[in-house]
């Protein structure tokens, strides 16, 4: 959680720096429109891709197959599509690099690790005896 908080103070400040350097170098102008454009893209990707995780949880549900595998990859690009969406730079080569096939099956074994911690953490029992 303190690392959630952290990283909620951390990189609004090096998103805005990043745009104010850019910014100087590009122009306002530019750089607005790299963000806005990204953003667009972002807003495509999601439907698109989306769309697609979705019919291939379904056509594995329909063919009796347990659609891990496929909901895990929906997830993802549902990040990557949302981290698009955000305006920044930081966001969106972190979302470019999870939409990106080759580099999504990195985010998707972090994201399978976290979940397995999750549900082992919410699976324990503490017995305190007295």
């Amino acid at each position: 959680m303190r690392a959630f908080l952290i990283f909620l103070l951390v990189i609004p400040i090096l998103e805005l720096t990043i745009f104010l350097i850019l910014g100087n170098y590009f122009g306002i102008a530019e750089t607005l429109l790299m963000i806005i454009g990204t953003g667009i893209i972002g807003g495509i990707l999601m439907k698109k891709q989306g769309l697609k995780a979705v019919q291939n949880v379904q056509q594995q549900i329909q063919n009796g197959i347990m659609p891990g595998d496929a909901i895990i990859n929906g997830l993802s690009v549902l990040i990557g599509s949302i981290l698009l969406l955000f305006p920044g730079f930081i966001t969106d080569i972190v979302g470019v690099l999870i939409l990106i096939p080759i580099t999504r099956k990195l985010f998707k074994a972090l994201l399978i690790r976290y979940l397995h911690r999750a549900i082992q953490k919410r699976n324990r029992v503490t017995i305190i005896h007295r």
